[in-house]
Protein backbone atom coordinates (compact mmCIF):
# COMPACT_ATOMS: atom_id res chain seq x y z
CA UNK A 1 0.00 0.00 0.00
CA UNK A 2 1.42 3.17 -0.88
CA UNK A 3 0.94 6.58 1.16
CA UNK A 4 -0.08 10.07 0.20
CA UNK A 5 0.00 12.44 3.53
CA UNK A 6 -2.01 15.32 3.08
CA UNK A 7 -2.82 18.54 5.57
CA UNK A 8 -5.80 19.13 6.89
CA UNK A 9 -7.02 22.83 6.53
CA UNK A 10 -8.75 25.05 8.77
CA UNK A 11 -11.84 24.57 7.13
CA UNK A 12 -11.41 20.71 7.16
CA UNK A 13 -10.60 20.90 3.82
CA UNK A 14 -8.61 17.52 2.68
CA UNK A 15 -6.34 17.73 -0.83
CA UNK A 16 -6.65 14.09 -2.73
CA UNK A 17 -3.45 13.60 -4.48
CA UNK A 18 -3.84 13.31 -8.28
CA UNK A 19 -2.67 10.01 -8.84
CA UNK A 20 -5.49 8.91 -6.79
CA UNK A 21 -8.15 11.46 -8.01
CA UNK A 22 -7.01 9.98 -11.55
CA UNK A 23 -7.14 6.47 -10.85
CA UNK A 24 -10.81 6.56 -9.44
CA UNK A 25 -12.18 9.50 -11.58
CA UNK A 26 -12.75 11.69 -8.66
CA UNK A 27 -13.70 15.46 -10.44
CA UNK A 28 -14.31 18.35 -9.62
CA UNK A 29 -18.18 18.07 -8.16
CA UNK A 30 -17.60 13.90 -7.78
CA UNK A 31 -19.48 13.73 -4.14
CA UNK A 32 -17.38 11.87 -1.59
CA UNK A 33 -18.84 9.27 0.79
CA UNK A 34 -17.01 9.09 4.15
CA UNK A 35 -18.06 6.28 6.37
CA UNK A 36 -16.14 5.82 9.57
CA UNK A 37 -14.85 2.46 10.34
CA UNK A 38 -13.51 1.30 13.67
CA UNK A 39 -10.49 3.99 14.13
CA UNK A 40 -10.53 4.81 10.13
CA UNK A 41 -12.24 7.17 7.76
CA UNK A 42 -13.27 6.02 4.42
CA UNK A 43 -13.56 8.32 1.37
CA UNK A 44 -16.09 6.46 -0.97
CA UNK A 45 -16.22 8.52 -4.18
CA UNK A 46 -19.67 8.24 -5.52
CA UNK A 47 -18.55 7.57 -9.19
CA UNK A 48 -20.96 5.85 -12.36
CA UNK A 49 -18.56 3.32 -11.62
CA UNK A 50 -19.15 2.97 -8.02
CA UNK A 51 -22.70 2.89 -8.28
CA UNK A 52 -22.80 0.48 -11.17
CA UNK A 53 -20.49 -2.15 -9.38
CA UNK A 54 -23.52 -2.23 -6.39
CA UNK A 55 -25.88 -3.45 -8.94
CA UNK A 56 -26.89 -7.02 -7.84
CA UNK A 57 -25.40 -6.40 -4.07
CA UNK A 58 -28.45 -6.38 -2.59
CA UNK A 59 -29.57 -10.46 -3.67
CA UNK A 60 -30.50 -12.48 -1.74
CA UNK A 61 -32.31 -13.20 1.55
CA UNK A 62 -33.69 -11.53 3.24
CA UNK A 63 -35.22 -9.96 0.49
CA UNK A 64 -35.36 -6.11 1.40
CA UNK A 65 -39.02 -5.88 -0.13
CA UNK A 66 -40.08 -8.81 1.94
CA UNK A 67 -39.00 -7.16 5.02
CA UNK A 68 -40.42 -3.88 3.55
CA UNK A 69 -43.87 -5.38 3.07
CA UNK A 70 -43.50 -7.43 6.87
CA UNK A 71 -42.79 -4.11 8.65
CA UNK A 72 -45.68 -2.74 6.67
CA UNK A 73 -48.20 -5.08 7.79
CA UNK A 74 -47.02 -4.96 11.52
CA UNK A 75 -47.76 -0.95 11.02
CA UNK A 76 -50.98 -1.38 9.94
CA UNK A 77 -51.79 -3.84 12.67
CA UNK A 78 -50.66 -1.52 15.57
Amino acid sequence: MRKNISTVTAKGLVTIPLRLRRKFGIRRGTRIAIMEEGNRIILQPLTTQYIHSLRGSLKGEPSVLKYLMESRKQDREL
